[in-house]
């Protein structure tokens, strides 16, 4: 537990001295603080009730915090949720309650990674909220309807944060550059062009790790002629890490999520794209061969059904040669998918008859259907009846097979894509009729 008391040292990290003091400096994030926005009216109002702030790493989320405790005329406090348990809070709260019967003060408390609580951590602070004995402000990378209690959400205003653009990006490394009481201004810094291009590219929209990486070159980057401290995109290259994909549990299911759609949606293009993400993010390569084999029947089927040969070889081939060779399988696999002709077909078929077998009443098998590969199976009648189709014209004879509480009922209606066109003429040559029949929703 800590005051927000920032005193803008030197010994802090420059990215903690360059925190906005007002919304004025606030970098970014205009869609919830812009002019005439509702959070930015409630912050100069100092009326923001209990919020939970949501987004992606140095988007902006501690820093307008801070901005509310610089502007509040209440008491702020500061929690991480990784370190905090019971004890603390009622601390915090009974801190609170004395601050308001004493002096009238409201208290604001920011938890940071609030979707680390768990239910009794989170319901310890429930009566409090409900009874405005403090305003609470949770901050999470993650998604807070999955990863956090219903019952603390249900209480908050959501803000959702969004991924910094690279213009958000540049502004605040050339207000940290230029700024000489708060940022490295005072030490004479050069920044060339292309270093500077470099972070703005490789931070992924997250502000802290630009200013990170621009404290690091300008500390460990001697002083030339004139004292110039002089940058280039060799020390800018140096002082940042390979740019990677921010993937918590709610953004790897999204982007699982567009994966199938854009399958779906014959979008080759899009497919590759969201493979690639999923994979630098660092998802198992299995998780996506077991959707491409499932897909390959939901939304391909036997409209072409070497759809699930290319999914399942693909599957082999990174069994046996591992990635990234296995990459070049598991492209061509999704290229087939995509531009292979669509039916969901199976899937539909799969849903009923499943649905049906679960309701329907069951019989006795019929007679001429059940097994005769044992002795005596004669002499209790079974198969009798039964017409070998190899016997016949076409190797096809219409009789019944199915079960009696099934009759009469169709679930597979193909369509008219690809295979399914062929499987149609044959069924017609047999005197089944799909006119007018295609498969239904299966969503």
């Amino acid at each position: 537990m800590t005051l927000f008391d920032y005193n803008n040292t030197a010994n802090q990290p420059l990215a903690d001295r360059m925190r906005p003091r007002n919304l004025d400096e606030f970098i970014g994030q205009e869609h919830i603080v812009g002019p005439g926005k509702l959070l930015r009216r409630a912050i100069l109002a100092d009326k923001l009730t209990s919020s939970i702030f949501y987004g992606p790493p140095g988007c902006g989320k501690t820093s307008l915090a801070y901005v509310i405790a610089q502007m509040t005329k209440a008491a702020f406090v500061r929690m991480n949720a990784v370190t905090s348990g019971v004890a603390e809070v009622r601390e915090v709260l009974k801190e609170a309650d004395d601050r308001r019967k004493m002096y009238g003060k409201a208290t604001y408390l920011l938890l940071d990674e609030c979707h680390r609580w768990n239910k009794a951590q989170s319901d310890s602070i429930l009566p409090a909220i409900e009874e405005g004995l403090i305003s609470f402000i949770g901050s999470t990378t993650e998604n807070p309807m999955i990863a956090m209690t219903p019952a603390i959400v249900s209480r908050c205003r959501l803000f959702a944060f969004e991924p910094l653009g690279d213009k958000d990006v540049q502004t605040a490394l050339e207000r940290a550059i230029a700024d000489e009481q708060h940022g490295v201004g005072q030490m004479n810094v050069r920044v060339d062009e292309d270093a500077l291009r470099h972070w703005v590219q490789s931070s992924g929209g997250d502000i802290r790790m630009a200013l990170n990486a621009l404290e690091l070159a300008a500390l460990t980057t001697p002083p030339g002629e004139g004292g110039v401290i002089r940058v280039t995109i060799r020390e800018a290259t140096e002082s940042i890490q390979q740019r990677v994909i921010q993937c918590d549990e709610s953004y790897y299911y999204d982007m699982l999520s567009a994966f199938c759609k854009s399958l779906r949606g014959s979008d080759s293009d899009a497919a590759l794209s969201w493979f690639a993400r999923l994979i630098h993010a660092g998802v198992d390569p299995r998780v996506i061969v077991r959707r491409l084999i499932a897909h390959a029947s939901e939304d391909v089927g036997l409209a072409a059904p070497g759809a699930m040969e290319q999914a399942v070889a693909a599957g082999h081939a990174l069994e046996m040669v591992g990635m990234p060779e296995a990459g070049l399988s598991l492209t061509q696999a999704i290229i087939f998918l995509c531009e292979s002709p669509k039916s969901n077909s199976v899937v539909v078929a799969r849903d009923s008859v499943f649905r049906d077998a679960e309701h329907d009443e069951h019989h006795p098998v019929p007679v001429h259907l059940r097994d005769t590969s044992y002795a005596g199976a004669q002499r209790l009648g079974a198969g009798k009846g039964y017409l070998y189709p190899h016997n016949y014209p076409g190797h096809y004879i219409k009789q019944e097979y199915a079960p009696v509480s099934a009759r009469g009922k169709r679930y597979y209606h193909p369509s008219q894509e690809g295979f399914e066109k062929r499987i149609r003429e044959l069924r017609a040559l047999r005197g089944i009729s799909d006119e007018g029949k295609e498969p239904e929703n299966a969503e």
